[in-house]
């Protein structure tokens, strides 16, 4: 598996927005983590920006992951960039 390391930006009203969807989104993520898929995810402090670590097989994965996340179809994030990780340490 290659991991993966996703940037992205939140909606400028995300705390708000998020609330009813919060619970299915981090329910969501625990399963992606049993799985093994996602190392970890979360905000900035400034809550501008998400910073995310998936293993997958190839980055149409991590899109396709992204693309199902509630956060996602509800524009709570609103923009992402998925590379390709090297982790030297």
């Amino acid at each position: 598996m290659t991991k993966f390391v996703l940037w992205g930006t939140y909606c400028n009203d995300a705390l708000e927005k998020r609330a009813p969807f919060r619970d299915e989104h981090l329910s969501r993520l625990a399963s992606l983590k049993q799985q093994g898929i996602l190392v970890t995810l979360g905000p900035t402090k400034c809550n501008s920006y998400v910073f995310g670590i998936f293993q997958a097989s190839n980055e149409d994965v991590v899109r396709k992951l992204v693309e199902e996340d509630i956060y996602w179809k509800e524009q709570i994030w609103t923009s992402i960039q998925v590379y390709p990780w090297v982790q030297a340490f």
